[in-house]
Formats: structure tokens, C-alpha cells, sequence
């Protein structure tokens, strides 16, 4: 009778395994993604969001197998902490060091405009997503640069389709940075009817609100006409229960406007019940298969609803696969951008699409009315109309 020794055994094991098709390589076939976001700093409940929304778009376009042309996809996460040196320093280590093939990120816009000559100098794709300056994908672009998420201009002519009207006269308080300062800036480009009056800028991390909502009320209250304080604002704490605390409509007829925002800070917008404005994304308004599945999705799994920038990570996840799938898994940095370039992709707002000069995601917005419903505890958007890109004259700011 034949004994097989070790050695024997070894060899028909090893032989054995490497019979399996694919499996002898499937370590090294990966498509590895670099998530590059504020895990910590005051965007945290942003980029949290935005990773639950990833991680539940790369499951959903997937369809559940985390796998696209035989690769598997490998997310590696990355805390900026809110700070462009440390932003800039984690991208060249996931581009050298982790060998990513895609970055995705930042939470916050000056991140971002540190790390875009990063993607430059090592010529891979970085995703932004949802920093918004419009200065990403204008001055300081370059062609590895692309956006799901909306930008300063998007915002801004979105928000004119609600408040930029004869007689309307506003008074704007923004973040001191470049979110804040780029989305007034398009406010202005945008603004042909109405009237503004002043700009109060704050630091994110501002706890006291109330000398910068002075001056904002000295410089409106004897004006003529409807009067508006228009708050761009990103990040805890936020302005919006100082503004309510103030009673600044009864006391000088001045009334709030201002756009979308993370439910938390919308539970203040229910205090100001008829205020317009407009958002990039409520989960009760868009009306398609895949915001159907987030919404569904996300309740079962987190008991409540996807939250503003839920959306956006899921948007980036769509984008990513769908060019991942054109390519068959290739990720090949100028075939993804040939394939990007015009690529038209699912979301939970409906279809986007990434324009070819400057590879920024036309996208719907969403004029909305606030309604106080004692079903929710944060003012409720209700839609007024769906402003879609072909509304919105969002002009080509770079310099290609």
C-alpha cells in the first residue's frame, strides 16, 4: 500500500489550490480606493456620512459583491482631521506608499485645493467629494480632478432661482474660507435682481454668533424692501439657533434664507416655517430606484433616514463603478479618465453627469419651502420645483 510522505502531501495541497481558478491571484487582484476624509474637526458628521454613503453605494452597484472585472474593491480610510498639510501629506502616501488606484475626497474645500496638485504630480484620479469651492474645479483644476459633489456655482444659481427677486435686499454671514468665500462670490455672479448689502465672514468653529449677526442686522434693518440674512454655512456649531434665539423677523422684519444641510442643523429651520431656499439633496424628494434603495437601506440598517451627505458618498460609489465597469476593472489612470469624461451615472438624485471641460457633475438641485410637521423633529423641506442642469447656466471657470 502506498503511504504518502509530507512532502507528497504538501505538493497535491498546493496543487490542488492553485487548480482554483483566479485564486492563486486573488490578493493581488484588487482596485484599491483611498478615502480621504474629516473623521475628526468640526466637518466629523460630514465625512461620517459620507463614508456610510460609499460604503452602501460600492454594495449597492456591486450588487453586494464588492467586486468589479474579477477585481475585488479595497477601501482604505484616511482622517485629515480638517487640515490641508495633513490632507496633502495622507494623499502622496496613499498614491506612494498604499499604491491606491483612486482617491475620494475631502470633506472640507481647503483640503482639497492642497491635495489637487498631489493627484497632478502623481497622475491618479482623486474624486471630490463633497467639498464645494468653486475654485476646484475652475482655477486650481487640473485633468485627475473630478466632483460629484456640487460646487459653489450649482448652489448659487440654485439658490437665486429662489431669492434673487426684485426688492429683495440680503446681508450674507459665510464660513471665512474658501467654501465660504467662493459660494459668495458665485452668489454675486448669479444675483442680477436683487440687492446685497453686506458680507459677514466667521470661522468654522465659531461659538458665538451674535457680533457677526449684529452687524449683519446694523446694515439691513433701515433698508427698504424685503430684508434676508443668506447663511452659507459648513460645520458645528452653526448660526441657525442664535439667528432664531434673536427673533430678528419680529424685531426687524429680517427673515432667514439659506440652503440644504445635515438634519441636525435643519431641526433650527423649523422655526422658520414658510423660509425658501435650495438644497442639493432631502430623501423624501428625489423620486428614482436607486434614492428608493438608499432610503430604504439606510433606515434598516441605521433606523432613521440618509442624511445630505449620505447622498453624496453614495453618488461617488456609482461614479466609480460605473467607469470601473466600462473599463472591465482597468485602472489604467488615462483610460479612466477617456472613460469618465461625459460619463452620465446613476445617484440617489437621479442621473449625473460629469462635464468634459471640467469634469464637474451637472446635477439637479431642489428649490424647497419649510414646513413645520410635528412627524419630524427638523424643519421639513418640502419641493417647490426640481431645477435641473439644463436650468442652471454653471459657467466653466478653469483654465483648460
Amino acid at each position: 500500500m502506498f503511504l504518502p510522505n509530507r512532502r507528497h502531501l504538501a505538493l497535491t495541497a498546493f496543487a490542488a489550490i492553485a487548480a482554483l481558478p483566479g485564486l492563486a491571484h486573488a490578493q493581488v487582484r484588487e482596485i484599491k480606493i483611498a478615502h480621504i476624509h474629516s473623521k475628526t474637526g468640526p466637518l466629523e458628521a460630514y465625512a461620517k456620512q459620507t463614508s456610510t454613503g460609499l460604503m452602501m453605494g460600492l454594495r449597492y452597484a456591486t450588487g453586494g459583491t464588492m467586486m468589479v472585472g474579477g477585481k475585488k474593491i479595497v477601501v482604505i480610510e484616511k482622517d485629515d482631521q480638517g487640515k490641508p498639510d495633513v490632507g496633502k501629506s495622507l494623499l502622496a502616501a496613499a498614491y506612494a506608499d498604499d499604491k491606491v488606484d483612486i482617491a475620494i475626497g475631502p470633506t472640507a474645500s481647503p483640503v482639497a485645493l492642497a491635495m489637487l496638485p498631489v493627484a497632478e504630480e502623481y497622475k491618479k484620479i482623486l474624486l471630490v467629494e463633497p467639498a464645494v469651492a468653486d475654485s476646484i474645479t475652475g482655477d486650481k483644476w487640473n485633468k485627475y480632478i473630478f466632483r460629484t459633489g456640487r460646487n459653489s456655482s450649482q448652489d448659487a444659481a440654485a439658490n437665486a432661482a429662489a431669492l434673487d427677486l426684485p426688492n429683495n435686499v440680503i446681508g450674507v454671514l459665510a464660513n471665512d474660507n474658501a467654501f465660504g468665500r467662493d459660494a459668495v462670490k458665485a452668489a454675486k455672479d448669479f444675483a442680477k435682481r436683487s440687492k446685497l448689502v453686506h458680507e459677514e465672514y466667521l470661522p468654522v468653529g465659531t461659538t458665538d454668533f451674535t457680533a457677526g449677526l449684529l452687524r449683519l442686522v446694523d446694515k439691513l434693518k433701515d433698508q427698504p424692501g424685503n430684508k434676508f440674512i443668506s447663511v452659507v454655512w459648513a460645520g458645528a456649531p452653526t448660526p441657525f439657533a442664535k439667528i432664531a434665539e434673536m427673533d430678528l423677523e419680529k424685531r426687524y422684519g429680517i427673515k432667514l434664507a439659506t440652503g440644504g444641510n445635515i438634519l441636525p442643523a435643519m431641526v433650527a429651520y423649523k422655526q422658520f416655517p414658510g423660509m425658501e431656499g435650495a438644497l442639493y439633496y432631502y430623501f423624501g424628494i428625489p423620486k428614482n430606484p436607486v434614492n428608493e434603495h438608499l432610503v430604504a437601506e439606510h433606515y434598516r440598517e441605521f433606523k432613521q433616514p440618509p442624511d445630505f451627505f449620505t447622498a453624496g458618498g453614495f453618488a461617488a460609489a456609482m461614479a466609480v463603478v460605473t467607469a470601473l465597469k466600462k473599463t472591465n476593472g482597468d485602472t489604467n489612470t488615462d483610460k479612466l479618465i477617456q472613460t469618465m469624461e461625459g460619463m452620465s451615472f446613476d445617484s440617489p438624485k437621479g442621473t449625473m453627469t460629469f462635464r468634459k471641460e471640467d469634469h464637474q457633475a451637472m446635477q439637479s438641485m431642489y428649490h424647497f419651502r419649510i414646513k413645520s410637521d410635528p412627524a419630524f423633529a427638523w424643519g421639513v423641506p418640502e419641493l417647490v420645483r426640481e431645477i435641473k442642469p439644463a436650468d442652471m447656466n454653471i459657467p466653466i471657470r478653469n483654465k483648460r
